[in-house]
């Protein structure tokens, strides 16, 4: 509230925020949960990416959650805990940021301000570090030819990196597989 009416970007949101690594998403708390109006460039022409404008201190409703505990933990066990668009497993340090570990939270894959639903079909498990960049982008998840056309593409240390990664995900199968081999 001391910095009403005040453009702030990024990195003195972050100390307002008490040096949080999840500030980005506070500031979306606040705005959906707790109905404060904080603006981006999303929302004015004049604000550049990273800033923001807590405009007035009127308070909007509040959004109402709509998706429940049950699906939420549904959706993260489909998604094997994983973010599906980087990959990033929960509790792990992110890859991308190595200065925080990964959290998970549940998206849309079409947003429900482009007529998306809360069906656990429209929903996908996504770290935060996707989620503070996704803003209603969508991403086609790949299918099996298309990644076997990157993996072929990729170096041979790379193609036995991923193998490592399967086999450590998926232990039984790649146990079953060697004995079908054997």
């Amino acid at each position: 509230m001391n910095n009403l009416g005040r453009v702030m970007d990024a990195e003195e949101l972050r100390l307002v925020a008490g040096n949080i690594s999840e500030w980005a998403r506070r500031v979306r708390e606040l705005r959906t949960e707790e109905g404060y109006q904080i603006l981006t460039h999303n929302d004015r022409s004049e604000l550049k990416p990273g800033e923001y404008l807590l405009e007035t201190d009127k308070i909007q409703p509040a959004f109402e959650r709509t998706i429940s505990k049950e699906t939420r933990a549904y959706v993260l066990d489909r998604n094997g805990f994983t973010c599906q668009m980087c990959g990033a497993v929960a509790g792990e340090i992110h890859p991308y940021d190595a200065g925080r570990k990964t959290r998970l939270h549940i998206g849309h894959i079409l947003d429900k301000s482009m007529g998306g639903n809360d069906e656990p079909v429209n929903l996908r498990a996504i770290c935060s570090v996707c989620n503070e960049g996704a803003s209603n982008a969508m991403l086609i998840r790949p299918d099996l030819a298309r990644l076997l056309v990157q993996l072929r593409r990729a170096t041979s240390v790379d193609q036995i990196e991923v193998l490592k990664w399967l086999v450590k995900k998926y232990p039984r199968q790649a146990d079953e597989l060697r004995k079908l081999g054997e």
